[in-house]
């Protein structure tokens, strides 16, 4: 997954939790990252006709953005199961934000093998909880 997915993703749950489009603020710290930076890649995703943006309301995503924000959640979701469930990792959530990146999928494909991920994914994750509901620890999604 590249930094244009995570800003996907990020967009997708900023939109689910605002019930409407995505703020610049929500998406900056869901994304840790400036306000600026958000603007900037905000408007190379526009240009790939991935995001639709309009100023001073927030980002929604296309129907292409939308594909490809499902596609990175989906693969969060898998790495953060994983972690939580088979390898019992207490930190699962840090690791997952970190593995994002790098996991390709491939790599996803054989995880989501080992995790019998459910139908509904990712539409099982709470953006409020920051997790998926399905995770075993289900007090794991507290902070």
């Amino acid at each position: 997954m590249n930094t244009a997915d995570q800003y996907l993703k990020a967009i997708y749950l900023a939109q689910r939790i605002e019930e409407g489009p995505a703020s610049t603020g929500t998406l900056a710290d869901l994304l840790e990252v400036s306000p600026a930076s958000v603007n900037e890649m905000i408007g190379k995703l526009e240009g790939r006709d991935l995001v639709e943006h309009e100023k001073y309301k927030g980002a929604s995503l296309t129907d292409e953005g939308l594909e490809r924000a499902h596609h990175a959640l989906q693969t969060y979701c898998i790495i953060e199961r994983f972690l939580a469930n088979v390898l019992e990792v207490e930190e699962f959530r840090d690791e997952a934000r970190a593995l994002e990146s790098v996991i390709d999928d491939t790599v996803a494909e054989r995880l989501d093998t080992i995790i019998d991920r459910p139908a509904e994914c990712p539409d099982c994750f709470d953006p409020e909880l920051d997790c998926c509901e399905r995770l075993e620890p289900v007090d794991g999604c507290a902070d």
